[in-house]
């Protein structure tokens, strides 16, 4: 078994939230524009021409604009990886050789170990990930105290991956795919929300209380959200990764080296580095993968 756990966390309360655009940039943009527009303004009142100054402030629109959708894509869905999943060919299993980067789709089974979600109980899972919100407020003491008031943190994570197997639906050959222990994964399932609370109703369901009080956190009333997501055995699921044979045994692994999405131009992505094993679902349109995606509001 996987834990996953450490990684959402960190990636969730993260002071850099201006992934996927590099640290370097941010260095150099700032200076770039304070160059650029002073030039153009210098340029507007000796030459008295509006035509190179409108053109900065035209390009750098552009850039801010650019910066900000990539910005917001990423920290929704992590969208330039989901884009590079879908626009990935398919791999065939029986023609692959060893050490591909393949992308294979088909239904998962369970390997030697299977998860349990945490929060619906759902059994028989290869992966799950149980996610709890708080929203801080004044008066309240923040989550993460490096972060501000009125904002959802994260306050506590489980998320599992597993080893497990695969079976190829273009060549109906199975694969196990080294999902568990040690391996680096790159999760694209979103989770539902399956319980929210109010302004007006804060009340705790006896569940959600007994929860909380199972992982020792506070049971007081507040704003929470609970979100879960998970992949059942006989699921269909898609992964990416380095395919490795040994005898009649085909093993999937996360890639050796980090993995660049390149530039996505049809949907306005920057670049992005994909660190582990791609671990998604066929349809990406889909919220989640849970059984239920009803939300259901605390009574």
């Amino acid at each position: 078994m996987n834990d996953l756990s450490n990684a959402a966390l960190l990636e969730h309360q993260s002071c850099y939230c201006c992934k996927p655009i590099p640290r370097l940039a941010l260095y150099i943009l700032p200076p770039l524009f304070l160059i650029g527009l002073s030039v153009s303004i210098f340029i507007l009142v000796v030459v008295h021409n509006a035509a190179f100054f409108l053109s900065f402030l035209f390009l750098s629109a552009l850039v801010a604009t650019l910066i900000t959708w990539n910005v917001v894509k990423w920290k929704k869905s992590r969208a330039a990886i989901s884009l590079f999943l879908r626009s990935f060919p398919d791999s065939d299993l029986a023609l692959a050789s060893q050490g591909q980067l393949v992308k294979i789709t088909g239904m998962a089974s369970c390997g030697n170990v299977s998860l349990e979600s945490s929060y619906e109980r759902a059994s028989r899972c290869i992966y799950s990930s149980t996610l709890l919100f708080e929203y801080g407020q004044l008066g309240l003491k923040p989550v993460n105290v490096n972060r501000s008031c009125f904002n959802w943190s994260l306050m506590y994570c489980e998320r599992f991956s597993t080893d497990f197997y695969i079976t190829d639906q273009k060549s109906g050959l199975s694969a196990m795919v080294k999902a568990g222990s040690g391996s680096r994964v790159v999760p694209l399932v979103r989770e539902s929300k399956l319980v929210t609370t109010t302004k007006q109703c804060r009340t705790l369901s006896a569940h959600l209380r007994r929860w909380l009080r199972e992982r020792n956190l506070s049971v007081e009333a507040r704003l929470l959200r609970l979100e879960e997501g998970y992949i059942q055995e006989g699921s269909s699921v898609t992964v990416v990764g380095m395919l490795c044979k040994s005898n009649d045994m085909m093993t999937i692994v996360q890639p050796p080296e980090l993995i660049s999405t390149g530039c996505l131009w049809q949907g306005f992505l920057l670049p992005a580095d994909i660190d582990g094993l791609i671990l998604g679902i066929p349809d990406m349109t889909s919220p989640v993968t849970t059984l239920s995606s009803i939300q259901h509001p605390e009574q």
